[in-house]
């Protein structure tokens, strides 16, 4: 299990940090319990900062009609809702929250083409809450397989101030494929045609590049 490209740039500066606190603590810092303080600190942090940017390997599954999950965590809503942008209409609505101790890496839920991306410089709502979906900082992306549309938003959550995502219209994905993450806090929503086969409920955890979340008929 190695660390996200998406992440280096924290990692790298937070490790850096870590080193010179705990040099810092050994060389200058006389008080025992100071010392160790500081040092236990600068391990902690650098474990949970290593442990957020992790990226393991995935399996996904095998089916043109899949549509698989593209974060980790646990799936806070399942409802119909009209997606104005993309499908233009009713949809069939998944939402998964990402809680920190998380796999943040985000990936392609279907092979397929982006046809829509969009931007939007939003609010910073906790992820969990509804209005996020529609007020928080967000990359929209719609793409089209060969059996069907989908549309997914990544959202920002109360913490998080960056997200990564590497796709523009006209590139071509595959399932399970890495492109993107959250940083520090998120939500992913989906959003798929009405006609779909719906494999999840509130309450599901999610495995991104492996989890179904639904099937085109």
């Amino acid at each position: 299990m190695g660390i996200t490209k998406y992440g280096y740039d924290v990692f790298f500066t937070v490790t850096a940090l870590c080193l010179i606190l705990i040099v810092v603590a050994l060389v200058f810092i006389e008080p025992k319990g100071v010392k160790f303080g500081v040092i236990g600190l600068s391990v902690l942090l650098f474990a949970f900062t290593a442990n957020f940017f992790r990226d393991p390997e995935r399996s996904t599954p095998k089916g043109e009609k899949l549509v698989i999950s593209p974060a980790d965590g646990k799936v806070i809503v399942v409802k119909q809702a009209v997606e104005p942008e993309y499908f233009q209409g009713e949809t069939t609505m998944i939402s998964i929250f990402m809680s920190p101790v998380n796999v943040h890496v985000n990936r392609s839920p279907i092979t397929g083409t982006v046809q829509h991306y969009r931007y939007v410089k939003g609010e910073y709502f906790a992820a969990f809450e509804d209005k996020a979906s529609e007020k928080n900082e967000q990359t929209i992306i719609g793409m089209e397989g060969e059996h069907g549309k989908v549309l997914f938003k990544q959202i920002a959550g109360f913490i998080a101030r960056r997200i990564v995502c590497n796709l523009k219209p006209g590139d071509s994905t595959t399932a399970g494929e890495r492109f993107g993450m959250i940083k520090f806090g998120s939500r992913v929503d989906v959003f798929v045609p009405t006609s779909v086969a719906v494999n999840v409920k509130v309450g599901d955890i999610t495995v991104a590049g492996e989890t179904v979340l639904a099937e085109y008929r």
